[in-house]
């Protein structure tokens, strides 16, 4: 596999050039007990000797969000007592940032109500908890406090971190949802806005929706795809017959898949490829959901355009490690194809992908790290700068993370005369 790059702090990005010094630094393998074998490994082996072989998207799915043993169905993994840390976690200027873009796009289009937040994948809540903060400070509840309050929905299937969530956003204020409900829990934050949480995007009610998906589409499931002398094969995941208990290897396909009859396109240079069908049809329905509700959306991961080849990787404890040893204790994550996804989204306007630094930076985060210098108490000050270089540095999470925007083809002539704030303005068209 590639080299990876691990991050001081596991920063679950990819490999760049400027990141592999970090690689070497502190990127080294992190394994469990010797001989341990979890529940989902012994499910796992008994599925392939009973079925044969399975995809590496199947073996993703199984291990991330297995109900009873899943990664991220139980367990509280982001943080420096976890496996691996993301923006909203190191700083708030993070979420500040993404609040200021929503709600800056949102009023250029005419801040249409009802309007609703709409988060996947929101991790602990941070983010959602941020940009909560900056639309009640910009007066989002409309002039003079009146007008409809922006409902918050949030696209989460684990029970243990729509926990989390609630604690955050909802302290005291959350329940199970009435049985007839789209979202099964529900909440109101100390400021009034209504939380709803839902399984699934499209269970979110049908209005104009501002979208944000940060490090949500990394742990899609992803087909791994290998050109050989013979043609194309996927790469599947079995039993290791000679290796220890709980332990399983890559192999080939012997013929080729419906993956590969599907998901090369001619011409296709890499001997390697990575193809997430689920994000894809993720990418359809939220583009859908734009064009015929209307709305906006910002996608903010690890990956690349177009370029990169074997990516997946897990992590431990802020290391890397084996992806197939001790399935359920560590975090599985492919590097985002931004040019698959904006393929799928149809006649979508899309900008970007541009780097996280540059965004940041265009959306002025070095000037709100100098308010926030000028206003904190000594002991924070080593904090907030230590954050503000880890999200911008391009040796650590700078230019490995990339953000894409996404808005329905309707608005691209308002948009050429308002453009995308966090973005560099199109190319002017060529003059007659």
């Amino acid at each position: 596999m590639d080299e990876q790059c691990g991050g001081k702090l596991g920063v679950k990005h990819g490999q760049c050039g400027a990141c592999a010094g970090v690689y070497r630094r502190c990127g080294r393998q992190a394994g469990p007990a010797e001989g341990e074998v979890t529940p989902l490994a012994r499910h796992l082996q008994a599925k392939i000797r009973t079925v044969g072989p399975i995809t590496v998207a199947e073996y993703m799915k199984e291990v991330l969000t297995s109900p009873a043993s899943g990664y991220y169905m139980h367990g509280d993994m982001i943080g420096e007592r976890g496996d691996f840390v993301t923006s909203p976690e190191l700083s708030q200027m993070f979420g500040e940032m993404v609040g200021v873009w929503l709600y800056s796009e949102w009023q250029k289009v005419g801040a249409p109500r009802p309007m609703q937040l709409v988060e996947l994948g929101p991790g602990r809540g941070s983010l959602a908890h941020d940009i909560l903060r900056v639309f009640a400070r910009l007066g989002a509840g409309g002039e003079g406090g009146r007008g409809e309050r922006p409902a918050l929905h949030l696209v989460e299937v684990s029970p243990r971190l729509s926990d989390l969530q609630a604690e955050l956003l909802c302290p005291g204020d959350s329940r199970a949802a009435p049985g007839e409900a789209p979202h099964y829990r529900e909440g109101t934050a100390p400021d009034g806005t209504p939380v709803r949480w839902h399984r699934a995007l499209r269970d979110v009610p049908r209005r104009f929706s501002c979208v944000v998906a940060h490090e949500f589409f990394d742990a899609l499931p992803a087909h791994k795809l290998q050109k050989t002398d013979e043609g194309w094969r996927e790469v599947l995941v079995d039993v290791d017959p000679g290796g220890a208990p709980g332990r399983f290897r890559f192999v080939l396909s012997r013929s080729e898949t419906p993956a590969c009859k599907l998901f090369i396109k001619p011409g296709e240079r890499r001997a390697h490829l990575e193809v997430s069908p689920e994000s894809c049809v993720l990418v359809q329905h939220l583009a859908q959901r734009l064009r015929r509700d209307g709305g906006l959306a910002l996608v903010v991961d690890y990956g690349h355009d177009g370029t990169k080849t074997d990516t997946f990787r897990a992590f431990r404890r802020h290391r890397q490690c084996d992806p197939l040893v001790a399935p359920g204790t560590a975090d599985l994550t492919v590097d985002v194809d931004f040019s698959y996804l904006r393929g799928c989204a149809g006649d979508s306007l899309m900008l970007g992908p541009v780097s996280q630094a540059s965004f940041l930076e265009r959306m002025g985060i070095h000037t709100r790290l100098q308010v926030l210098l000028g206003s904190c108490r000594p002991e924070q000050r080593e904090g907030l700068l230590a954050g503000y270089r880890m999200m911008v540095d391009p040796d650590q999470m700078g230019e490995c993370f990339r953000v894409m925007a996404v808005f329905p083809s309707v608005l691209r002539d308002h948009l050429a005369r308002f453009p995308v704030a966090g973005f560099p303005p199109p190319p002017r068209a060529a003059a007659a």
